[in-house]
């Protein structure tokens, strides 16, 4: 699938925010769109109205804690010489026992609380695959223009002897710049305006806080305008330097080996012999630290596919075949990108941990390998899911009766399984090959920097001027030294897919052109599950479309009441009407969260058989497999991308093959709305009844009332 969550929303429910401005909580419906940017507004019936929202959160580079504790400590970090002393009122009070929070190091942080520990996972698991999603923000579709980014920013760092991994090199190409300023520019500004910053240690806190969100933000606006202008410059001079290398391609192939092979005889020895010191021994350790959680990762999400189609495939079963095959296939074709189903595969890939490697190796953080393999794991799941939704739709017309629907899906799920051995393998081991790279490239760098880099000038000469642009020293260097390590890495993978270590194959076992259904994927019209079986109603008006939005995650209940503290629409309605209800925290005052925890408690007796705060929008009626109110998603309508066999797939097994591993048991017989800028991080603060269009996250236009965050 190219866009698989167009026009759906993830998630939408009720919450509660802290407001700095004003030290009060207030109750706010989020609502996590396709693009996965956090949208809160006012309450319900203003995202209804299509009224503009209160805050934009593009959440690149944060972190989702769920502890006043795992806060506290963060922020004591970062100014250093600043606690608070023991006994004194901490620098947030929550006035439940499920606080979220959104940590950066440079932007502003923001404050969620819930009323229950089952609302505090749910939105939790929520948080984390935006934060998982926006920090994946270079798109990998430009396969010269991402590199070259990533490439220059490691390569600047290193000129600054920063080698290994690095955590912010997350978000979109002006966010990683931004971070790479502030890296540099916070430290001073820490150092000169720490000591001048007066009060408590919490106020202090706070202040400090606050400048530093500031000035990640004046740096924000430069650093786009800036990118901009040089994104600008090169789509200028492209054509070109396009025509100069046509014409000039074979003198630049030449000239690059001969710089090659001169860098190489000066170059290889000395890599050679760090190799096998300090790298050679300690391959095969890294690599079984890497492959025991991701291949649990991707165990558990073959379980969860298996458990899924195995539990509508039963439901199927007892209540009455093609009819209910819509609504079961629309909830399980989104179920890569829920959030709270995907999050036990999720949590295998975070025992990882490389201990005593990751100081060897210079390794400052293993969150970067943990993303990497999380996203993975969801490219996985929808590949699987799409491939059996689309199997089972041409079989669909052929079958009579669900004795019939429930053989054809079984021998479907064993041939998608057994598809799915083989591709998570190849996955898996490109993965394994990539991080081992990313782990041992800096650390070669920086152990032949002393001997090797100040050398490098000399070769320089080498280049004609006229291909100067073309052939970078610096690059040709890097490219020897990854050959001196590479062939190493490519034996242990190859050895521990020999050996079947963690349900690894190797290359040879995979065949082709096992399965002639494999070519008819993706050339036939979109699947409408809900259209051509479900026997769907006539399109709804826009109003009524946008009330009913289409989202992944279940509803926790679905409760057309008012929620506590929450507007209600003759509130709104009223152009005089005072400002809503507010969860009052006065500055200071010891006996806010006391009083607000009172409340809560009265609210919830008052209604003792409904759930305090419902975390959900309302849907439809229909009701899913597990009796919780589900919301079923009908899929986008862009072209489907084939999955078209090559050497790193391995088409279908044959349906008689079981996948290995497991056993299946045998059987019986959104609409549009307001959405923050894919490629922009923001936050806007707009007045509650406002009737101009929505402002778009990111905008760089300043309008009375208008804040922009980032």
């Amino acid at each position: 699938r190219q866009v698989p969550l167009e026009d759906h929303v993830i998630y939408s429910g009720n919450l509660f925010q802290y407001i700095e401005d004003n030290k009060k909580w207030r109750n706010r419906f989020c609502v996590v769109p396709h693009n996965y940017g956090l949208v809160l507004y006012e309450n319900k019936l203003a995202y209804e109205r299509e009224l503009p929202p209160r805050v934009l959160i593009n959440s690149a580079g944060y972190k989702v804690l769920t502890s006043l504790e795992q806060y506290v400590e963060l922020v004591n970090s970062s100014l250093p010489g600043v606690t608070p002393k023991s006994g004194n009122s901490p620098i947030l009070k929550c006035p439940t026992d499920f606080p979220l929070i959104l940590w950066h190091p440079y932007a502003r942080h923001y404050y969620f609380c819930l009323m229950t520990g089952k609302e505090q996972e749910k939105w939790g698991a929520v948080f984390q695959d935006c934060v998982r999603h926006c920090n994946n923000g270079i798109s990998e579709d430009s396969r010269v223009e991402a590199p070259a980014f990533t490439d220059a920013v490691r390569m600047y760092r290193q000129c600054k002897e920063q080698y290994g991994t690095w955590d912010m090199l997350c978000g979109n190409q002006t966010q990683v710049l931004s971070n790479l300023v502030m890296e540099e520019l916070l430290p001073e500004l820490r150092n000169a305006i720490g000591p001048r910053l007066k009060g408590k240690a919490q106020e202090r806190q706070r202040t400090w806080i606050q400048i530093s969100d500031a000035i990640y933000r004046m740096v924000y606006e430069q650093t786009k305008a800036q990118y901009d202008a040089m994104v600008a410059k090169c789509d200028q001079e492209r054509p070109q330097m396009e025509s100069s290398i046509r014409t000039d391609m074979d003198q630049i192939i030449t000239s690059k080996e001969h710089l090659a092979s001169k860098i190489r005889a000066f170059v290889l020895p000395k890599a050679e012999i760090c190799v096998r010191n300090h790298v050679q021994p300690y391959i095969s350790s890294i690599l079984e630290a890497l492959m025991t959680p991701t291949s649990q990762g991707f165990a558990e999400v073959r379980e969860v596919f298996f458990k899924e189609v195995t539990d509508m495939n039963m439901n199927i079963v007892n209540e009455g075949g093609l009819e209910k095959l819509a609504e079961y296939m629309e909830k399980l074709s989104h179920l890569a990108f829920h959030p709270v189903k995907m999050q036990s595969c999720y949590e295998k890939m975070e025992q990882l941990k490389l201990e005593g490697l990751q100081q060897r190796f210079d390794v400052s953080s293993t969150s970067v390998f943990k993303q990497r393999a999380q996203i993975h794991m969801r490219q996985q799941m929808d590949d699987a899911v799409y491939t059996f939704e689309t199997l089972l739709h041409q079989e669909v017309g052929k079958l009579q009766g669900k004795d019939e629907l429930c053989k054809s899906i079984q021998r479907i799920l064993e041939r998608v399984l057994k598809k799915y051995d083989y591709d998570s393998s190849t996955v898996r081991k490109k993965f394994f090959r990539e991080a081992l790279l990313q782990i041992t490239i800096p650390f070669l760098l920086k152990k032949l920097a002393p001997t090797c880099k100040a050398e490098l000038a000399k070769f320089q000469e080498l280049i004609f001027e006229d291909f100067a642009s073309f052939i970078l020293v610096e690059n040709t260097y890097e490219e020897v030294v990854l050959q001196s390590v590479m062939k190493d890495i490519m034996q242990a993978v190859k050895e521990a897919a020999v050996q079947r270590k963690h349900n690894l194959y190797r290359d040879s076992m995979v065949m082709h052109n096992s399965d002639p259904n494999l070519h008819l994927l993706g050339e036939g019209i979109p699947i409408d599950w809900g259209e051509e079986h479900g026997g769907q109603p006539e399109a709804e008006p826009a109003a009524d479309k946008r009330r009913r939005a289409k989202q992944v995650v279940s509803v926790i209940q679905d409760d057309e009441g008012a929620l506590p503290y929450e507007v209600g629409a003759e509130v709104l309605m009223s152009p005089s009407s005072p400002e809503p209800p507010e969860l009052a925290m006065p500055p200071g005052s010891p006996d806010g969260v006391a009083e607000i925890r009172e409340a809560l408690a009265k609210e919830s007796i008052v209604e003792p058989a409904e759930e305090r705060l419902t975390n959900a929008s309302p849907t439809s009626g229909a009701e899913g497999p597990s009796g919780d109110k589900a919301l079923h998603t009908v899929p986008a309508s862009p072209a489907p991308r084939a999955e078209v066999p090559s050497g790193d797939k391995m088409p279908y097994a044959t349906p008689a093959s079981p996948a290995p591993g497991a056993e299946v048991p045998p059987l019986p017989a959104e609409t549009a709305c307001h959405q923050p800028s894919d490629k922009e991080t923001g936050e806007e603060v707009a007045p509650p009844v406002a009737c101009s269009p929505p402002q778009l996250a990111g905008t760089t236009e300043s309008m009375e009332g208008v804040q922009t965050e980032f």
